[in-house]
């Protein structure tokens, strides 16, 4: 991905600029602080909006009114591509910054904790999630290792059904014990082929229709 984004971009300090508290967006009445996470318009209508958190919103003497941004980027835009347990509103927060025209702000959007996303009731289009931040020139992340489950030890994806083990507690993805989501989905309580009866009787916890996503990281897995 270029390392510019539509707008203007890279522009010098001049004289008579003033710092804004908000920006009304260009048509309506949503009002954009500093802090806020917008969608702003690509170069290339065929493509999503561009995903940026407000850092600063400043006017020249002809109130021409700029936002300094902060991209998010979509695992597609990052060196190493999208991968199977990205989820489709999934965004890395980057270190790439531009200065933009106000102009390009197309709306707002709520960038949520990977933990915060996961405990919502009903996802709309303007949720988005970020569990990682990114460097743009490198193609590193932080943090850059995550819990895995499975057998397949990938990292969680919230758009995949999983189903817990009552017995290890670990998470498992239909197809990787011979399901189909919808045998999944009618499960009262699962046990994996590791795991006996007497685990379950054992076990105190019912079953949950997700992971947790506070669970310790493993650093004796794989490293994703």
């Amino acid at each position: 991905m270029a390392k510019t984004r539509p707008g203007i971009s890279g522009t010098k300090p001049k004289q008579g600029k003033k710092d804004l508290d908000s920006y009304t967006i260009r048509g309506t009445n949503k009002v954009v602080r500093v802090g806020d996470c917008v969608l702003m318009r690509p170069s290339d209508t065929g493509k999503p909006p561009y995903v940026a958190r407000v850092e600063k919103i400043e006017a020249d003497s002809r109130n021409n009114v700029k936002v300094r941004v902060r991209w998010y980027y979509r695992p597609e835009e990052s060196l190493g591509g999208r991968r199977q347990f990205h989820g489709a509103k999934e965004l890395f927060l980057s270190d790439h910054y531009d200065v933009q025209s106000a102009h390009t702000i197309e709306g707002k959007c709520i960038v949520h904790s990977f933990k915060n996303y996961t405990k919502l009731e009903d996802v709309g289009a303007e949720d988005y999630y970020c569990r990682f931040e990114y460097k743009a020139a490198t193609g590193a992340f932080t943090p850059d290792r995550v819990a895995v489950y499975c057998k397949c030890e990938m990292p969680y994806n919230p758009d995949d059904l999983m189903v817990q083990c009552e017995g290890c507690k670990d998470w498992y993805h239909p197809a990787c014990v011979d399901m189909t989501i919808e045998e999944a989905k009618m499960l009262d309580h699962f046990v994996c082929s590791e795991c006996s009866e007497d685990d379950l009787k054992r076990s105190q916890n019912g079953f949950h229709p997700s992971p947790v996503s506070d669970v310790k990281v493993d650093a004796k897995r794989r490293k994703r």
